[in-house]
């Protein structure tokens, strides 16, 4: 083990300290609930770059994309080449975040009362709340798993270093809202930048590049690199990853309240074209170290477990200080991650879900203070649900199919309401119920000894497309018909 306590662990600790004063300063700021929840709509350029690449760059992700490189060697970073191209694509034309961000919302399913009334809107908040928070039940465990395995710690220690995250995470969240996520994002993007870059010189000085593509090939062949020739991945991977990426990138709630937080939609669009070619870098460096580790770690030392060789490689590689620089790194980029998550997840609560209580009756106070008590609410949640959730497949597949219980739905929704005239609220009432059935189903099967051969059969991949394609034809369908009965 190369972390030293005194050295490396001083560099997180002060991180962690410096993290908790700023939550403290920012916390007079905070006048107001748009204040908390969207930074009072006054994000310029830069810092929205800094804090959308923060946010989508946590311990989970990496752990997520380290195990896609470990089991399919290169080919694993499919996803950050479609998630660039989706990004850029979007951000250049405003494909339905121009519409969102000149509507003036804080949610997505407050601009869906608009198109489709005031039941749709708490529907979808409903569907949204269900998808994000089954999505980011799992972050504080992997998050935990790679701080043990990185630091050296003993596995008992896991629970106790989730409980600490959350507490750290939480308390500068509850204290300042968005304007604190802002600036912590902000500082974590520039040590999330340093630690990535150190520590990838590291892996390139110890391992060489040669030797990453030479351990791809020789596991995987030319699978190893093409992901349409892999026979774990194939056509139907790409389709199912290109068609979930585009969803996210629409209607992710943390990705979506930079866009409603911008000064404008002309900022919102750059932001996402400027942002985009990072997500490349957050994709191919994690797949990398997943290869590396493919080279020094065997699937035996790990238990079995692809998603622990990352992180059991890094800890035998990487020297004092630079690893305790990368774990303060991926530290800041959880701390980001789960801030901007544990903010969204309550922004949709409050304002969709709970909104029958308090439209028009709230004080401001009242509406801070309600807030602070949802993030924590969730946190508590997210707690108990990380320590007993088993996953049943790889950690990507987990992360996508969970969120795609909302995202099917509402990226549905979201397309219809801005360009296609003839939707109405039975479409959209149909489209929620059978967008959430299909990847909720298929999970519950995975779980269920009696269907969980049905289950594997149908596979991830099939299950994510027909998701999308029975929404889109219950959209269809549901408002044609209604239109056709009012005739």
């Amino acid at each position: 083990m190369q972390f030293n306590w005194s050295i490396d662990g001083s560099i997180v600790g002060l991180y962690i300290l410096l993290s908790l004063v700023v939550g403290i300063i920012i916390r007079k700021y905070v006048k107001n609930v748009n204040d908390f929840l969207v930074a009072g709509r006054n994000v310029d350029l830069h810092v929205g770059i800094a804090s959308l690449a923060a946010t989508e760059f946590g311990i989970i992700t990496c752990m997520a994309a380290a195990q896609l490189g470990y089991k399919y060697g290169f080919a694993g970073a499919t996803v950050g080449l479609i998630m660039t191209i989706v990004m850029f694509t979007v951000g250049k034309t405003g494909f339905c975040i121009e519409p969102l961000r000149k509507a003036g919302v804080v949610t997505i399913p407050e601009f869906f009362e608009h198109k489709f009334g005031k039941k749709v809107r708490w529907a979808a908040g409903v569907v949204i709340v269900l998808g994000g928070l089954l999505n980011m039940g799992v972050f504080l465990r992997t998050g935990g798993e790679f701080l043990v395995a990185v630091a050296g710690l003993k596995p008992e220690y896991l629970e106790i270093t989730m409980t600490i995250l959350l507490l750290v995470v939480a308390l500068y969240t509850i204290l300042g809202g968005m304007l604190s996520v802002l600036v912590t994002d902000y500082m974590q993007f520039i040590l999330m930048s340093v630690g990535l870059v150190l520590t990838t010189c590291t892996i390139f000085y110890q391992v060489g590049w040669d030797t990453l593509f030479d351990t791809a090939i020789s596991h995987y062949g030319a699978g190893g690199i093409n992901p349409f020739v892999n026979p774990n991945l194939g056509w139907q991977y790409v389709l199912y990853t290109a068609l979930v990426l585009t969803a996210t990138v629409l209607t992710w709630q943390t990705m979506v309240s930079r866009v409603l937080s911008a000064k404008d939609a002309n900022v919102a669009k750059k932001m996402y074209t400027r942002t985009s070619l990072f997500y490349i870098v957050r994709s191919l460096i994690p797949v990398m170290w997943g290869v590396a580790a493919l080279a020094f770690v065997s699937l035996e030392s790990v238990g079995g477990k692809p998603i622990q060789a990352m992180p059991t490689m890094l800890s035998v590689v990487i020297p004092t200080g630079i690893i305790g620089l990368l774990v303060a790194a991926m530290l800041a980029a959880d701390m980001s991650t789960n801030s901007s998550y544990l903010l969204g997840w309550a922004s949709v609560i409050y304002n969709d879900v709970l909104i029958i209580f308090h439209k028009n009756k709230w004080s401001e106070r009242k509406s801070i203070a309600v807030n602070r008590i949802l993030v924590a609410l969730i946190g508590v949640f997210l707690l108990f649900y990380g320590l007993w959730y088993p996953l049943k497949s790889d950690l990507w597949i987990y992360m996508t199919l969970t969120a795609t219980i909302y995202s099917v739905a509402v990226s549905t929704l979201l397309i219809s309401a801005c360009y296609f005239k003839k939707a109405n609220n039975w479409g959209a009432y149909a489209t929620i119920v059978v967008g959430a059935l299909t990847p909720l189903s298929y999970l519950v099967a995975q779980q269920i000894p009696s269907l969980e051969p049905i289950a594997v059969k149908i596979g991830p991949y099939y299950s994510g497309i027909a998701a999308f394609v029975f929404a889109w034809i219950a959209m269809i369908v549901g408002s044609l018909l209604k239109n056709a009965l009012r005739k």
